[in-house]
């Protein structure tokens, strides 16, 4: 199937840079150097034993392009040292046909997830693969200089691990997820909740001042909905899903018909701070009874069964306002109770659905990733323009 580009492919803006010393990847130049690349990983991600690889005419007929533009495409990708050959295919008339694979230690991309009360850092090859990967106790009210200083130690110390011996890793850059809100265009945050004074501070230029490597900063739930839309979480690559996660805070991460939805401000998302009690207790966003305080309250009084109904009914909302597929939940709540989430959920979802004579229930699943979820997805953020996957940006 021929693949159709709609974005750029944003090599760029990822390459160029190293957090540890490293040599500076080469980069892709043209967007359809883009596409191939992608068709390559795909096939790289997809291998066996017996198929290792694509050829030239599989890149052409998948990507739409001449036989020489993939020629001439590879052959460059080949001087840059992301693809190389991987053997000859039987013949089924003619010469064997060469294969070619993508080389996944060509660069990699660290994923940084900045909690609340914990920092992990992951360290990912060009498929996506995780090589190396940190974990660390972080105070995110300690103050943008400690906060900062500590997670540029984290990464250097990560892409010294995951290093071959002898040998620096080639960086595109660092993608930072963690909670909102945020301006993901200019890597500002906003008024985080529960630590106001973070508020107009400019985290991806410092932390790219101290790293000397490219910096993008999203929200923790976007970026784990855009590596749950790459990795095919939902099935149909044009699917609607939410990915609601539920750890020190409540947030949301909406794929919209395949595409992130960020909203023009990069305020969607906010799912916790909708309110279900006009008298419930206060929330540390100002308001009463927002969903994330009534889930968190009832978590401390390890009442697990209402934290799920109370996380239900706010999912029962979004699934009428926006008529979505499917509903991941993740976090370290849910993941340290799946059980109990899917089924409290699934059951409001479900009684929504009777009430409407909905033919069924919008499904509920535990998102693909456990824990590092958002730091894997944090990773994506520099490796999916290098791809051709601007448009989940």
């Amino acid at each position: 199937m021929n693949r159709t580009y709609t974005g750029s492919s944003g090599a760029g803006r990822g390459a160029g840079g190293t957090a540890a010393g490293g040599a500076n990847p080469p980069s892709p130049r043209s967007r359809n150097a883009a596409l191939v690349l992608d068709l390559l990983r795909t096939a790289s991600m997809a291998s066996t034993a017996g198929e290792r690889g694509i050829s030239r005419l599989e890149l052409a007929e998948g990507t739409g392009l001449t036989p020489q533009a993939v020629s001439k495409i590879t052959a460059r990708l080949r001087t840059d040292g992301l693809v190389t050959e991987a053997g000859h295919r039987a013949s089924t008339g003619g010469k064997p046909r060469t294969v070619l694979r993508l080389v996944p230690g060509a660069g990699y991309a660290v994923g940084l997830h900045l909690d609340r009360d914990e920092l992990r850092a992951v360290l990912c090859d060009l498929t996506g693969a995780v090589v190396a990967e940190r974990r660390a106790p972080l105070d995110l009210g300690a103050g943008a200089e400690a906060v900062v200083a500590g997670a540029a130690r984290e990464v250097t110390a990560l892409t010294a691990e995951g290093a071959p011996a002898g040998n620096s890793v080639p960086v595109l850059g660092v993608g930072v997820a963690l909670p909102g809100p945020l301006d993901h265009l200019r890597g500002v945050l906003h008024r985080v909740t529960g630590f106001p004074e973070w508020d107009g501070f400019p985290l991806r230029d410092a932390l790219a001042g101290r790293l000397g490597t490219p910096v993008v900063v999203d929200k923790d739930t976007n970026a784990a909905a855009l590596g749950l839309a790459l990795g095919g979480a939902a099935g149909d690559a044009a699917a609607s899903f939410a990915y609601l996660h539920l750890g020190t805070g409540l947030g949301a991460g909406l794929v919209l018909g395949g595409a992130l939805y960020r909203g023009a401000r990069t305020g969607a998302g906010e799912f916790g701070h909708q309110v279900l009690r006009l008298d419930g207790p206060p929330c540390g966003c100002g308001d009463r009874g927002c969903v994330e305080a009534l889930c968190l309250a009832a978590v401390g009084r390890g009442e697990m069964a209402e934290a799920a109904r109370v996380l239900g009914v706010g999912a029962a909302n979004l699934a009428g306002l926006l008529d979505i597929d499917l509903v991941l939940l993740g976090g370290r709540t849910v993941t340290a109770h799946p059980d109990a989430f899917v089924r409290g959920v699934g059951a409001v979802l479900a009684a929504r659905a009777r009430r409407e004579g909905a033919p069924e229930a919008v499904p509920v699943r535990i998102a693909p990733g456990g824990a590092r979820g958002v730091a894997e997805g944090a990773a994506q953020l520099l490796l999916a323009p290098l791809f051709g996957r601007a448009e989940l940006r």
